[in-house]
């Protein structure tokens, strides 16, 4: 018992889509109920701090909203109570009818991060694998950053983000960690007070991160790769770049400094829309600060040339080498340390490579019968989705409900609550929170393995992912040791083929911390690259098969959605403080917080707009067209207008939600949705 409290204290680890993963502690009052979470104390990068909306996380799962039963659709397109059996019955029945008629590659699972760990999110491949159902590209979050990060240093990895707090100067470039991954604001909140730090942060608007910051670059959505090239352009003149580290440790430095010689200021200036000056003034800082620590972000590279303005921007660390030191460097993700043995929980040893590999990101494209993305196999005719929301999260979002919404189309939603996605379910099955199963998780914005124990008991009739996988496997006579094995068996020897110990020794210690030495994660031997080099001139034909348009060096890539006469403005789709995804729309403060969709519009444009304070606004382009209220906000250009979400798609009026307007496109060269990357138009409503 904890000492001063009359309830117990049970350690686990958030589960939703943000890198901080943290460590948690969290209040149990009782076997079925929980209190209060809070950070983890003793775990070095979380701290004991944690975001305000999983600190009120009992609101989630206590919500009477949660679903308590499997459900059946029935004629008149209600919902009615069915028995588990029965259900994983009709499940399996239609898997097994849909293969008859078109092939193995008809069934589709469909899963994501969302709400779970290592084991309850990935096992659904393991069936995939074994029944030979079409494959899933996982590209909504991370592909284009993972892209530009690897196409210049080799792996996912880096210097330590607790080295944050070693630094004299931050660059959160493309991140809002006050929202989005608070833990990153510890670190630099300490550099900042102990270490007189600067920071300074590149982002189309004021986040509440840039509300705190040094500086704030808020140049237009897109242009990153051009800031980046005028910064290094500067390093060079000014005589800021080490040429000594880059002779050894890059591939290309003469001709990246030739390449860069028309590209100054002046130049990023007319693209990015910034000052000059601001520019100057950010290159001159950063190249005279040793210990000069690039924290990249996800958000700017949800863009068609999102991976080349990762590249552009991780290349500055090469250019001043301040790799070379402790609290400096540039880090996008930790993702590549773990070194996972994953053939249980994903039945690797099952994968057949010639099976399709469906986009998840052009589900909408997919579901609608596009041949770009079917090619000659069979139309998608039976889907299993765990863990994500498509008919909110995915681009194109008419399509994506156009399709759901097939006649032709077997759906089942294992699912927490009755999601937009899950309405248009033939079965609806009930499912457990990360507090009621047992997983295991990895960092990526850190470096931690974390065990999620069960802290309380499932609610109702409530399942985890392993249990539906293993019961839906039996019916279809799919075999495979993973589905015969518990959560923690699967977990204890995951972890020991992979070099991590034991099940027991985890439960001792809640967490193992896999920071590569330092050495190893600032590339002091060498990048783990072909040569050893970091790599200003990637092959982008090994990263991905979309790679002809790539530039050779860092550039702006100039193929994003241009505003033009027609859509003059820039549309950047960001999280919403209070939600994640669409993980936290169900949850009382988080909807009082957030109150309504909002456009944050410039002052000027409201003004030719005609626009005032919380006047209806008509958003559109040939995609569709949403209705939101504006906000007045200085914080960013003019032409540039910011929806904070993701609301759910009946938060806006006539239902039709904000991703409608988005693209579907993939972007070159692994494919990656380009979330940010949209022009629209605006009107008074």
């Amino acid at each position: 018992m904890d000492s001063d409290t009359s309830h117990d204290i049970a350690f686990s680890v958030c589960p939703h889509d943000c890198p901080s993963t943290c460590a948690l502690e969290v209040e149990r009052l009782d076997a079925a109920t929980i209190g209060r979470i809070h950070g983890a104390r003793d775990n070095s990068y979380t701290a004991g701090v944690v975001c305000a909306k999983v600190a009120r996380y009992a609101e989630r799962v206590h919500n009477p909203g949660r679903l308590r039963e499997p459900l059946r659709k029935v004629a008149d397109g209600s919902f009615q109570p069915i028995a588990w059996d029965d259900a994983l019955d009709e499940l399996a029945e239609a898997f097994t009818v849909a293969t008859q008629r078109y092939g193995a590659e008809t069934v589709w699972p469909y899963f994501y991060a969302g709400t779970m760990g290592l084991l309850q999110r990935d096992g659904i491949n393991r069936l995939r694998h074994v029944m030979g159902y079409s494959g899933q590209h996982s590209t909504i979050c991370t592909a284009l950053a993972i892209a530009g990060w690897t196409a210049g240093a080799g792996r996912v990895l880096g210097p330590d983000p607790r080295e944050m707090a070693q630094s004299d100067l931050i660059v959160m470039w493309g991140g809002n960690p006050a929202s989005t991954q608070v833990n990153a604001m510890t670190h630099i909140q300490r550099a900042r007070k102990e270490r007189s730090a600067k920071l300074v942060v590149i982002d189309p608007y004021r986040t509440r991160t840039a509300a705190v910051a040094d500086m704030h670059l808020a140049l237009r959505p897109g242009t990153d790769g051009a800031l980046a090239c005028a910064v290094m352009h500067v390093l060079f003149r000014d005589g800021y770049a080490d040429h000594d580290y880059m002779a050894r440790y890059a591939d290309c430095p003469e001709r990246l400094h030739q390449h860069l010689s028309t590209r100054n200021p002046v130049w990023a200036a007319e693209i990015t829309g910034l000052d000059e000056n601001a520019i100057e003034e950010f290159a001159s800082l950063y190249g005279s600060t040793e210990r000069s620590y690039i924290r990249l972000g996800y958000g700017f590279t949800r863009s068609r040339n999102g991976a080349a303005n990762m590249h552009a921007a991780m290349s500055l660390a090469t250019v001043t080498g301040s790799w070379r030191h402790e609290g400096g460097g540039a880090f996008y993700n930790n993702g590549d340390i773990y070194h996972w043995d994953k053939t249980l929980i994903e039945g690797l040893d099952a994968c057949d490579k010639g099976v399709r590999v469906l986009d998840m990101s052009r589900i909408g494209p997919v579901l609608t019968g596009d041949k770009q993305d079917l090619g000659d196999g069979p139309p998608v005719t039976a889907m299993l989705v765990q863990n994500t929301n498509p008919a909110v999260v995915a681009p194109e979002s008419t399509l994506v409900n156009e399709g759901l919404a097939r006649d032709d189309l077997f759906l089942c939603v294992h699912e927490q609550f009755m999601t937009e996605t899950a309405a248009h379910a033939d079965l609806v099955l009930p499912a457990t929170t990360f507090l009621e199963h047992d997983d295991i998780y990895q960092g990526g914005g850190h470096q931690h393995i974390i065990l999620g124990p069960r802290v309380i008991e499932p609610l109702a009739e409530t399942r985890s992912n392993h249990e539906l996988i293993c019961a839906l496997a039996k019916r279809l006579g799919a075999e495979h040791p993973g589905f015969a094995m518990s959560t923690n068996e699967i977990i204890d020897a995951t972890l020991q083929s992979s070099g991590w110990g034991t099940l027991a020794e985890l439960q001792e210690t809640h967490w193992i911390d896999c920071q590569p030495d330092f050495a190893t994660s600032h590339f002091l031997d060498g990048f783990p690259t072909s040569d050893g080099k970091f790599h200003f001139s990637p092959d982008w034909s090994r990263i991905g098969p979309d790679h002809e348009r790539m530039p050779d060096l860092p550039d702006h890539f100039n193929i994003i959605e241009a505003a033009d006469e027609r859509h003059p403005f820039r549309l950047v789709a960001a999280p919403a403080h209070n939600y994640l995804n669409s993980s936290f729309t169900e949850t009382p403060t988080s909807q009082k917080k957030e109150e309504r969709p909002r456009a944050l519009l410039h002052p000027d444009d409201a003004a030719r707009l005609g626009a005032g304070e919380g006047r209806r606004l008509r958003m559109g382009n040939d995609r569709g067209e949403v209705v939101v209220h504006a906000k007045l906000f200085d914080g960013l250009q003019p032409g540039v207008v910011v929806v904070e979400s993701i609301w759910p798609n009946g938060a806006f009026e006539g239902g039709v939600g904000l991703n409608t307007l988005i693209a579907a496109e993939a972007g070159p060269p692994n494919g990656g949705a380009v979330i940010h990357d949209t022009s629209v138009w605006l009107r008074t409503a």
